[in-house]
């Protein structure tokens, strides 16, 4: 799918969202081994915003600390594209897990969610990434100088929801 100033900016967590903190497998649900972390996900969340993605709702985008790695090893087994934009970490230090910090505002993920605001300001931006909620005292006050952008912040034991995904598309 081709960027157009139009289409609004969906940026993407893994753990948290789509992988989710449990230890059940749900009907349904996929679990599989990627650089020695097991994940748990719902493809019928994964197959609705591939829909978004290829029905040109939004362009979907990795703001992830699996990085490039969420294009290469998770995206096919999830049922994602290939090929997404992928943010990093703008310094040199080690990613790990959700929660890493870093950058200009303390928290390397709104450092990366503002760089895109700011190079697509025409654009509206949904962010999904369970520590929202978590950082909302680093990110409440850009978000609210920010209605353009919308935040979900799925609870990290059952990740992105259908009822989620439907206030999504809503607010699209």
């Amino acid at each position: 799918m081709a960027s157009t100033g139009d289409v609004p900016i969906l940026l993407l967590d893994v753990d948290g969202v789509l992988n989710t903190a449990r230890a059940d497998l749900p009907d349904g649900w996929e679990r599989g081994t990627f650089n020695g972390y097991v994940l748990t996900w719902d493809p019928t969340v994964t197959a609705r915003l591939r829909e978004l993605h290829e029905s040109g709702r939004v362009e979907i985008q990795w703001l992830t600390t699996w990085t490039t790695d969420a294009d290469r090893l998770l995206a096919e087994p999830m049922g994602l594209p290939r090929g997404l934009v992928t943010h990093a970490r703008a310094d040199s230090a080690p990613t790990g897990f959700a929660g890493v910090f870093g950058g200009r505002s303390g928290w390397w993920k709104l450092t990366a969610a503002q760089a895109v605001a700011e190079a697509e300001p025409d654009r509206r931006i949904v962010w999904v990434d369970d520590d929202l909620a978590v950082q909302a005292a680093d990110t409440g006050d850009w978000l609210a100088a920010n209605p353009h952008v919308l935040v979900v912040a799925p609870d990290l034991f059952v990740g992105l929801t259908h009822e989620q995904l439907d206030a999504i598309e809503a607010w699209l």
